[in-house]
């Protein structure tokens, strides 16, 4: 009787400037295999994509970090959250592992910290996968735009932040949209509070949320990336996510033409419900670009 291959996972920690960041790496059957870079969440971890390096791992290597204030990873005390930090610390991490040529895997926050380092290292991306990761303002929801309004100091900003820290509003970053709830495990959302409810885990968030500006900000310059680098590109994205809706993921066609574009009937947490259906996609586009 012949059984699926499952992929054999290593989980490290990789000291970068005193940041020891936590890491998963899948140990695939060839050393030369295609090496993918997996960018995770809000409000999760690397082990929102512990499915996909199961699924995938034999074939590819695939390498999933947390980022500074998110799952295992630990950081000195005094740190400085924002999403510059989180790329350059992602960035030395990339560099200190020897990964000088992959396929970036963005999702949620990680297409704010894989974009800094696509400018700033363009010459490490030979292609794009994007889930629910957003770079244009048509993919931010009425909802998206008030949250990323809230400013410091604002009566109830901090506040409203928080709010979306405890487990009924990590919960429903999962279920929201969801097509069908029942095929939602609820082992993400539990594991992703219980790192929320780490000491100093709340302050490294609300620090996060008021920086998401500076992102917007930058938005012209990586659509320029994008028309500029031109990187083959597959779009898989959950419909009917609440914060970044389908617009977000029609309009990378406007800058990236020749992209895959495939749309799935579900929210935010894409890949929990519709593994199935983006595994295999993900393995025919790294099969095609990486040469």
């Amino acid at each position: 009787m012949s059984f699926p291959a499952v992929s054999r996972v290593l989980h490290r920690h990789l000291d970068v400037d005193g940041v020891e960041v936590f890491y998963r790496e899948s140990v695939p059957d060839r050393p030369d295999a295609p090496v993918l870079l997996l960018l995770h969440g809000f409000p999760s971890a690397s082990h929102q994509f512990r499915r996909l390096i199961d699924v995938l791992g034999t074939r590819y290597r695939l390498v999933a970090p947390d980022y500074p204030g998110f799952g295992h990873t630990r950081v000195p005390d005094g740190f400085a959250y924002g999403f510059d930090r989180l790329a350059d610390v992602t960035e030395a991490f990339v560099r200190r592992l020897g990964l000088s040529r992959f396929v970036m895997y963005v999702f949620d926050f990680g297409a704010p910290v894989g974009f800094r380092i696509a400018e700033r290292r363009p010459e490490w991306i030979t292609g794009l996968i994007v889930q629910n990761g957003n770079a244009y303002t048509e993919g931010l929801s009425p909802a998206a735009r008030d949250f990323i309004a809230l400013r410091p100091g604002t009566e109830g900003a901090e506040e409203a932040v928080r709010d979306l820290l405890t487990l009924p509003g990590t919960r429903g970053q999962y279920e929201d949209g969801a097509g069908d709830p029942e095929l939602i495990a609820p082992d993400g959302w539990t594991l992703d509070q219980h790192f929320l409810d780490l000491p100093g885990r709340k302050e490294a968030q609300v620090a996060l949320a008021f920086d998401y500006r500076s992102n917007l900000e930058r938005y012209d310059r990586w659509q320029a990336w994008l028309r500029e680098h031109t990187p083959p590109a597959l779009i898989v994205w959950g419909a009917d996510d609440p914060f970044f809706p389908e617009p977000g993921a029609r309009a990378y066609l406007r800058d990236l033409p020749g992209a895959e574009l495939h749309l799935f009937g579900t929210g935010h947490f894409a890949l929990e419900d519709h593994l199935p259906q983006i595994a295999p996609l993900v393995a025919g586009f790294l099969d095609r670009v990486w040469t």
